[in-house]
């Protein structure tokens, strides 16, 4: 059987962990896989998608700075992928129309609760930030019935405007919004969705966020503890995660998306840990 093409797009993506995650899974499940890793023009994603599918590439995984421009330029797109306003998963359908999909919302709740064993029902949650990282995993976060939901950012405008589009998803959850200088805690889990640990800074917000039992959760992912991490350690956080997780269980749920097969990602995980 000869094997089938995927890529991840991106731009840069010469970092991506993706190749890696799949050749994993491929090597796992046995799946007839080649995946490989792009590096799209700035200037021509669409070029880029429409030659890979041309070609004869079955599924793509999209990162930064694409995801809004793969949601665009769908045919069809996902229930999920259509509130998060962003994709990080394309294909082919039986009729050749193109689909996106959003699998990071799923990644992260399963990373919480399947890996690390964190109960998001009947939590108070904060998350740090609101832009398209945020808004593509509140659907799952809300889903898991949380008692409390409050969506912080700089900009107060742009938290309030998530709140009110996933109003209709909140249900018995009380979804909020706040500057960062005006959350309010302790919480039971704090979600960093923003970019700030790729420059080594922080979002201004308190130490008092952080309770003795607070689990705290970067999005981002480093060989090292990130700086989200290190400044919740020192504010006397004791349950600290970064996203390398995050990145392998939606890399799954798209493999799953493209082959109906589901990796065991706990061995995926640990294998990139110690590479």
């Amino acid at each position: 059987m000869h094997n089938e093409l995927y890529a991840v797009v991106g731009h840069p993506i010469s970092h991506s962990k993706s190749p890696r995650i799949h050749s994993l899974f491929a090597r796992q499940t046995g799946e007839p896989v080649e995946y490989t890793a792009i590096q799209a023009p700035l200037d021509d994603f669409a070029g880029t998608v429409g030659h890979f599918f041309e070609r004869g590439g079955k599924g793509l995984n999209v990162t930064v700075p694409f995801k809004e421009q793969a949601w665009s330029l769908a045919d069809a797109r996902t229930p999920r992928a259509q509130k998060a306003g962003a994709a990080n998963t394309l294909y082919l359908d039986k009729d050749r129309a193109l689909v996106a999909d959003n699998t990071d919302g799923v990644g992260l709740v399963r990373d919480l609760t399947g890996n690390h064993g964190v109960a998001l029902k009947h939590a108070r949650i904060l998350v740090l930030g609101a832009g398209g990282a945020v808004r593509g995993v509140l659907g799952p976060l809300l889903a898991e019935k949380p008692a409390a939901l409050t969506i912080a950012n700089r900009t107060l405008a742009r938290a309030e405007a998530l709140v009110e589009l996933f109003a209709d998803e909140a249900a018995d959850t009380r979804l909020s919004a706040c500057g960062f200088d005006r959350a309010e805690g302790p919480f039971d889990v704090i979600i960093n969705g923003t970019s700030a640990s790729l420059q080594g800074d922080l979002p201004p917000v308190s130490g008092e966020i952080i309770g003795p039992d607070t689990v705290v959760y970067d999005m981002m992912y480093s060989l090292h503890t990130t700086t989200f991490n290190q400044w919740a350690l020192d504010n006397g956080g004791t349950r600290v995660f970064d996203g390398l997780g995050m990145l392998v269980e939606q890399a799954a749920e798209s493999f799953w998306v493209w082959r109906g097969v589901m990796p065991d990602t706990a061995a995926v995980i640990e294998e990139l840990r110690t590479d």
